[in-house]
C-alpha cells in the first residue's frame, strides 16, 4: 500500500511540475509594455514641443504660415478689376531699349520740355477714374502722399516682388496692413508730374529690388 501511495504521489508530481519561470516572464512582459508606453508618451510630447518651439522661433502661427505659402503660389494679376480689361489701355509703356521705336516713344514722359523714361506702365480708362486693386497678396510697406508726382502705395509680396501704385487718391490702406489679391487700394487720379496721361495709374513692378517691365508679366 505504501509503495502504491508513493507511486501515485510521484506521478502527481510528474503530471503537475512546477514552472518557476512563469511569473518572472509575466512580470518582464508587463515591464516591457510599461516602458514602451512611457517611451511613446515622451516621443509624442517631444514632437509637440519641437513644433511649438519652431512656431515661437519664427513668430508666426500656422494659419499665417499657410497664408504666406498660398501667397507664394499666386501669379501677378492686373491692378484693376478684370471686367475693365477692354476699357483700360496703356498710355505710356515701360521704357525698354529693346522695344520698337513706337513703343519707346510712348514710354517717354515730358516735363518742362525735358524727357524722362517711364519706369512702369501708365494705365488709363479714357481719362476716367477707376478702382485700383492689389495685383498680389502682400503687405503695405509705404504710403507716400505727394500731390506733385501723385500719391503712392508700395506693397511687398511673399515671393520677394514689390508692386507700386502711383497717381492714386482715396487710399483705403495704411502701412503694415496685410492685403489680399484683388483687394481695393485706392482710385486713380491726375498729377502735375505727368499731366499728359490725364487720370491714370502708374503701375511699377520690382523683382529683388530691380524694376522690370510689367508688360513682360501681364498681357496688357
Amino acid at each position: 500500500m505504501r509503495e502504491e501511495q508513493s507511486n501515485k504521489t510521484s506521478q502527481k508530481k510528474k503530471n503537475n511540475p512546477k514552472k518557476p519561470w512563469f511569473w518572472p516572464l509575466v512580470y518582464t512582459g508587463f515591464s516591457v509594455v510599461f516602458v514602451g508606453m512611457i517611451w511613446g508618451y515622451n516621443v509624442y510630447v517631444s514632437n509637440d514641443s519641437a513644433e511649438d518651439a519652431e512656431w515661437s522661433k519664427t513668430g508666426e502661427e500656422p494659419d499665417k504660415v499657410a497664408i504666406e505659402t498660398n501667397a507664394q503660389t499666386e501669379t501677378l494679376k492686373y491692378p484693376f478689376e478684370e471686367a475693365l480689361f477692354d476699357k483700360v489701355e496703356v498710355v505710356q509703356h515701360y521704357y525698354d531699349m529693346e522695344a520698337d521705336e513706337t513703343t519707346r516713344e510712348k514710354s517717354l514722359l515730358v516735363f518742362n520740355q525735358t524727357y524722362r523714361t517711364s519706369t512702369g506702365v501708365s494705365l488709363s480708362m479714357n481719362s476716367e477714374p477707376f478702382e485700383v486693386v492689389a495685383a498680389m497678396s502682400g503687405k503695405v510697406e509705404e504710403v507716400n502722399l505727394d500731390p506733385f508726382v501723385g500719391d503712392e502705395i508700395v506693397l511687398s509680396h511673399a515671393n520677394g516682388m514689390q508692386t507700386k501704385y502711383r497717381s492714386v487718391t482715396g487710399i483705403l490702406v495704411k502701412v503694415g496692413d496685410e492685403v489680399e489679391q484683388g483687394q481695393p487700394l485706392a482710385s486713380t487720379s491726375e498729377n502735375e508730374w505727368n499731366p499728359t496721361a490725364g487720370n491714370h495709374l502708374q503701375f511699377e513692378v520690382l523683382e529683388n529690388g530691380v524694376l522690370v517691365n510689367p508688360e513682360s508679366l501681364l498681357a496688357f
